[in-house]
């Protein structure tokens, strides 16, 4: 179901036309009436027109998670109302990578009861032009749903619902994006015209076929993501070591029997640790959790109105144009919003299935599920090769709570267990890997010490060598220029959507009409 009913026509001198029952043989035909050239598009697709991967592109996105869905929304949402000059005669040219075989939005965390934890109203389009199709509550007309969700009386949907939301609104774009592409890297390119950088060259491998292609574009958005991290402590590919991005996707293919009593143990105290340690209750009743924790206790987030407010829009101004040590401590400080912190609706269910364990039992060695708080996983042995246990994995822990059993050394620990699940955090740098052929335009040079910086629109610094009219964006992955808010735009344990860029969507947007 498309978020459009209607099937306007685009005229390219800027004036939009009304036509009804248009059927087209590809996504676009252009019909000469006089002097005016239209655009007859599809209903239920995109405005945007899959181009010949051959020509060169306005735009490429590395990517297809929310910050990239956004930006073709935003594309979408331009053409369709007008707002601003296009491409001469043409709309633009657009293309989408994206490494998964269809849209997925973290489906290893899809947990049955999961809530989002900030208001549909900051979803892919309301804050930046609430009157588009691309809503939240669009989505809920168009599936018959507005009603009954607004008697749930909530600004917090499902998260499967949210993820349904984001696939309704990406598959309006599937002319334009290609799956199962994973990008290997972004080359600057000259021109026989120019002797500066003004193009780039994004090459792509078929993950099915293995086949490795090139596309060029003026502007390229690397919207990836983040890498799960894997403590250093542990075997970073291990089939008993999974992080939290794999939870549900993988670990029903590991632990098969929903009535075995397996030990499984957690790593982490944000919302995805927590919300682990609450799901392996509920799929393997017969089972032992173990909570594996560096602090004292579970903390709640922060989400009162005030505290929030470091999430608007006009607050990454002022951060942008801090001194480095002034905007390093006020991140620091934000840390709470977002990062090793629980909902607190989760966290009081989680302590209410301790204390229930503590009426039946006092002694908390004996419990089925437990938090081991003051903890950090040295190493891990693999227990396969001897035939006395019955796990296979034994891991090594460093207990600085004081209260150690008594062992030849008081401060470690071991327990054996059938699975680790770790929920650390990702780590947001696949750009660097993806510009190593680019370094040498950095302002200052390739030289070890040197980072990649962006201005205060996301866009890469380079030297003069590359043309203004050309350019690279990074999206996810400027926490220590841009402030806490942008680990919001891809959803990490807590919160999904940074919001500021819904509006500087349009400001790439206009820029790619004015180049």
């Amino acid at each position: 179901m498309s978020p459009h009913s209607d099937v306007p026509s685009y005229s390219v001198n800027g004036r939009s036309n009304q036509t009804s029952g248009v059927r087209c043989d590809s996504n676009a035909t252009i019909e000469k009436q006089g002097t005016t050239r239209k655009m007859l598009y599809h209903p239920g697709r995109s405005r945007l027109l899959r181009p010949d991967p051959e020509e060169l592109l306005d735009l490429i996105c590395v990517g297809f998670g929310p910050a990239s869905l956004a930006i073709a929304i935003a594309l979408h949402d331009a053409l369709t109302t007008s707002e601003i000059p296009i491409f001469g005669e043409r709309p633009p040219r657009v293309s989408f990578l994206e490494r998964q075989e269809h849209f997925a939005w973290h489906a290893g965390m899809l947990l049955p009861g999961a809530k989002m934890q900030i208001s549909f109203i900051k979803d892919l389009a309301t804050l930046r032009d609430p009157r588009s199709n691309f809503t939240f509550l669009n989505y809920l007309h168009k599936q018959n749903r507005l009603v009954q969700f607004a008697n749930l009386g909530t600004f917090l949907p499902l998260r499967i619902e949210y993820e349904d939301y984001m696939r309704w609104c990406a598959a309006w774009f599937d002319d334009v994006v290609h799956y199962s592409h994973e990008v290997l890297e972004v080359l600057p390119e000259k021109t026989v015209r120019s002797n500066n950088i003004d193009s780039f060259v994004v090459r792509t491998r078929d993950v099915v076929s293995g086949e490795v292609l090139s596309r060029k574009a003026r502007h390229v958005v690397i919207a990836v993501g983040g890498k799960p991290r894997i403590p250093p402590s542990l075997p970073q590919r291990h089939p008993r070591v999974l992080h939290s991005s794999v939870y549900s996707t993988a670990l029903p293919a590991l632990l098969n029997d929903p009535r075995k009593s397996y030990h499984v143990a957690v790593i982490g105290s944000g919302q995805s640790a927590a919300e682990i340690f609450n799901d392996l209750q509920r799929r393997f009743p017969n089972s032992r959790t173990s909570l594996i924790i560096k602090g004292a206790a579970l903390r709640p987030s922060d989400d009162s109105p005030f505290v929030n407010e470091i999430f608007d829009p006009y607050r990454v101004d002022s951060i942008y144009q801090q001194p480095s040590n002034i905007r390093e401590a006020a991140i620091s400080q934000d840390r709470g919003t977002n990062y090793g912190v629980v909902r607190l609706e989760l966290l009081e269910h989680i302590y209410s299935a301790m204390y229930t364990q503590r009426l039946q039992n006092p002694n908390e060695e004996h419990w089925q599920h437990r938090i081991l708080n003051h903890r950090t996983v040295t190493s891990i042995q693999d227990l396969n090769t001897f035939e006395s246990v019955s796990k296979p994995l034994r891991l090594f822990l460093s207990n600085n709570s004081g209260v150690s059993p008594e062992l030849s050394n008081p401060q470690d620990e071991s327990m054996e267990v059938d699975a680790v699940l770790v929920a650390t955090g990702y780590v947001r740098d696949a750009h660097e890997d993806m510009l190593k052929q680019a370094r040498h335009l950095m302002p200052g040079g390739d030289t070890p010490d040197n980072k990649w910086r962006v201005q205060r629109d996301y866009r890469i610094v380079f030297n003069e060598k590359v043309d203004p009219k050309a350019g690279i964006w990074l999206q996810g992955c400027n926490e220590s220029t841009h402030g806490a808010s942008l680990s919001l735009f891809y959803f990490n344990s807590s919160n999904f959507l940074f919001f500021d860029d819904l509006h500087r969507c349009s400001k790439l947007v206009a820029l790619l009409y004015h180049s």
